[in-house]
């Protein structure tokens, strides 16, 4: 019998059930989530986009070009700055702690700060804002995926703090290296494990063939950890020669480029207002949640 990712237990640790799926239920209808299962990349990665398939958008994805339209250069520059100006001054107030957690004191705030900035709205009107689920209306149903972000952010903040070869490597790397790093931890721990997609009509994929009219759940963290896709998929290594992830598309999206934007600036607002950042004695990120999953905590020391 196929193991179901909504599970007692799941939430600890999904990818076990991810890898029973992958290689013995590659495609298996599950009754706790009302739907069959796609968990290999190549099903997965294909069903995001097929037209075949309906109900469901991801920032990057092909709608994005008409809805986004062509990138204003001067935009973009404006966002940078508001993301750098942010993350500096969020940075500079946890420096001089003896104790902090970056999920609550940075990660939290990033994401809707930033968008405030950009936009011109006191950052308190943005959080009453996010609270109420009003951000979308304001900003667009891409960038107004603020919690996503919050939670992308935390995991890789999480996976770059937890080696300290990766935080020698990143502390002073150049943008490309970063983005490689970010890359990688959406591939490795996606803050969205699990979308929903719904099929046209009936669709064959390579691990069999679904009905028309059914409800597919595609397992975002089952595919980043493919090893038939990724070599040594259970490792995070920036400098992989098979990068890859699914929680965005490959177009072009404001709210895409603003993620990496925030990983790239909080990294450099946290190495330089905190030179000697590390973790906590004695703690290690625990990641958790089912449908979305990040790290609750990331406890550090700003002073080393």
């Amino acid at each position: 019998m196929a193991p179901s990712p909504l599970e007692p237990g799941a939430t600890r640790d999904p990818y076990r059930t991810y890898r029973v799926l992958r290689e013995e239920f590659p495609l298996t209808h599950d009754p706790l989530l009302r739907a069959w299962v796609l968990s290999r990349y190549a099903d997965v990665a294909s069903a995001l986009t097929d037209a075949r398939f309906t109900h469901g958008h991801r920032p990057g994805d092909p709608p994005c070009a008409e809805t986004h339209g062509a990138p204003d250069a001067a935009a973009g520059a404006e966002l940078r700055a508001a993301t750098e100006r942010t993350a500096f001054v969020l940075a500079r107030r946890i420096a001089a702690r003896p104790q902090a957690d970056l999920v609550a004191d940075f990660c939290h705030w990033l994401p809707a700060g930033t968008v405030a900035a950009a936009v011109g709205v006191p950052y308190r009107d943005m959080m009453r804002l996010v609270r109420g689920r009003a951000a979308s209306a304001l900003v667009g149903q891409c960038t107004g995926q603020i919690a996503v972000r919050e939670k992308a952010l935390a995991a890789f903040l999480a996976a770059v703090l937890s080696d300290p070869d990766q935080v020698e490597a990143l502390r002073d790397a150049p943008s490309g290296l970063v983005a490689r790093a970010w890359t990688e931890s959406l591939r490795r721990d996606p803050p969205v494990q699990i979308v929903m997609r719904r099929t046209r009509g009936e669709v064959r994929t390579g691990s069999g063939v679904l009905p028309a009219g059914a409800q597919v759940a595609l397992l975002i963290g089952a595919a980043g950890r493919d090893p038939e896709r990724f070599r040594e998929p259970d490792r995070f290594d920036p400098l992989r020669d098979d990068p890859g992830q699914l929680t965005y598309g490959s177009g072009l999206c404001p709210a895409v480029d603003l993620a990496a934007l925030e990983a790239e600036y909080a990294l450099r607002a946290l190495f330089q207002a905190m030179p000697r950042l590390r973790l906590a004695d004695g703690f290690r990120p625990e990641w958790t949640g089912v449908i979305t999953r990040a790290p609750r905590s990331i406890v550090v020391r700003p002073g080393g």
